[in-house]
């Protein structure tokens, strides 16, 4: 079936003229009067309105928006030959996909036509994917329909009422703290706090304050009481997030909270009783760093439960149109922006794209797309050089072989060197993401931390 214009112009000369054009390819209705186009439009709707600007006693910038009123889905097109960038701009806040100066050139047209038509396909689908994600099976913030995101959300469903506990295994940016969010929220602790500690990010020395509290007094520095994260999870749950960067010297006064059931803040005198529900996560291989004496048996025990590992997001593919069209609305939203269109080759990019990093690299991507996109529109450029493709990127300091990428370090290199070069190049290679560099590494994200911290202050007291 051809799609329908509908062609706005008080000239009938013109009308038949551009019918004639482009009926082999279309299927052109003429209309000279105003009302009449109206009335054909609520009738028989177009894809796209080619629309003069002066149309005798009518204003085309009113009709335009009268038929974005009938018809939002149509793409108009404004024929004018008073063209001036002032007029163009003010066509295209009130609607107008583009505009065509006369005399017409057709060769031009017939171009304008078939972008108009791609550009209404993109929109199809981005209305397509929304209803979608309104009448998906998700679960409590989590998106996704695959057979594994079901399976994730049927263990859901069992382990939220009882109070083992659970241990989420994951890659960074697969989702853990949502899964540990979604067990406290369905579950019958929901009206208790939920208590969360990423127990990579603070700093080791203030860990053990930061989780058992401490008494006014008990080190310098220390002018009133506080409260400590696991007795402000009473009644409620403690997300112990990273938990194999936990330092072992706080392995075991964590174990004796969860063995008796109690919590001695720092300097006081007597312990204080507590009811939590544990849920840790972790991206570390605990049962490897138990072996390697890194990671307490007894606690890890304690902690694997009910153990359960979240899909990559490469392993749950066919959710990436649903996150795809769900991360592009929240970030026109943030931004401020109109919700942009995918250009088809965009969207295979990064339907086709491996995502190391798996949601939170793709949220990231998304973010980036959006404040690069112009008109309204992603396209490959507007994708981050990983994504684009392999002719694209541009590693920093890495070299190309056959069969994988490997860092430049030249001789006489000392080790300290040596390191500062891998870290460097690595953390470039990540696009930043610290989280992702350490788990290249094999670090933690502390240790990782602190070098670049060693790195900047070097740089500066040199300059």
């Amino acid at each position: 079936m051809k799609p329908a214009i509908l062609i706005l112009d008080d000239e009938p000369a013109i009308g038949s003229s551009l019918r004639f054009a482009l009926e082999h390819q279309y299927s052109v209705t003429v209309c000279t009067d105003v009302q009449k186009a109206y009335d054909h439009l609520r009738l028989r709707p177009a894809e796209i309105v080619l629309l003069d600007w002066r149309l005798g006693t009518a204003d085309g910038l009113d009709v335009l928006l009268e038929v974005k009123k009938i018809q939002p889905a149509a793409q108009v097109i404004m024929m004018t030959a008073y063209g001036t960038i002032e007029s163009s701009v003010e066509a295209m806040k009130r609607g107008a996909y583009h505009y065509i100066t006369k005399p017409l050139d057709i060769e031009e047209l017939e171009v304008l036509l078939e972008k108009a038509l791609e550009h209404q396909a993109l929109h199809n689908q981005i209305r397509e994917l929304s209803r979608t994600i309104e009448k998906m099976q998700g679960y409590d913030q989590m998106i996704g329909e695959s057979p594994a995101m079901r399976n994730i959300f049927s263990f859901i469903e069992r382990v939220k009422d009882i109070d083992s506990s659970v241990l989420i295994y994951g890659e960074s940016g697969t989702g853990k703290e949502l899964v540990a969010r979604a067990i406290h929220r369905q579950g019958k602790r929901k009206d208790g706090p939920f208590i969360s500690v990423n127990c990579a990010a603070i700093p080791e020395a203030l860990l053990e304050s930061e989780l058992f509290g401490y008494e006014k007094g008990a080190f310098t520095g220390a002018v009133r009481s506080q409260i400590g994260k696991v007795a402000a999870a009473h009644g409620g749950t403690l997300f112990l997030d990273e938990i194999g960067e936990m330092p072992q010297a706080l392995q075991a006064k964590l174990l004796r909270v969860f063995q008796e059931k109690e919590v001695t803040p720092l300097g006081a005198a007597k312990a204080r009783k507590v009811d939590i529900r544990i849920i840790s996560a972790t991206n570390r291989d605990l049962p490897k760093m138990v072996e390697e004496g890194l990671f307490r048996e007894d606690l890890y025990f304690r902690l694997n439960v009910i153990p359960v590992k979240l899909p990559r997001l490469h392993e749950r593919k066919e959710d990436i149109p649903l996150l795809i069209q769900h991360f592009l609305k929240k970030c026109a939203e943030e931004m401020q922006r109109p919700l942009p269109a995918l250009s088809q080759e965009a969207y295979d990019k990064l339907l086709s794209y491996d995502y190391p990093g798996n949601i939170r690299q793709l949220a990231n991507i998304l973010e980036y797309a959006v404040a690069m996109a112009k008109e309204h529109i992603i396209v490959p450029e507007d994708l981050p050089v990983s994504v684009q493709g392999e002719n694209k990127r541009q590693p920093f300091r890495f070299k190309e072989t056959n069969q994988e990428e490997v860092i430049a370090v030249p001789m006489n290199t000392t080790m300290k060197k040596a390191e500062k070069i891998i870290i460097q190049a690595v953390l470039a290679h990540c696009g930043g993401n610290r989280r992702q560099t350490a788990h290249t590494l094999g670090i933690s994200e502390r240790n990782l931390r602190n070098k670049l911290q060693i790195y900047r202050q070097e740089r500066e007291e040199t300059e």
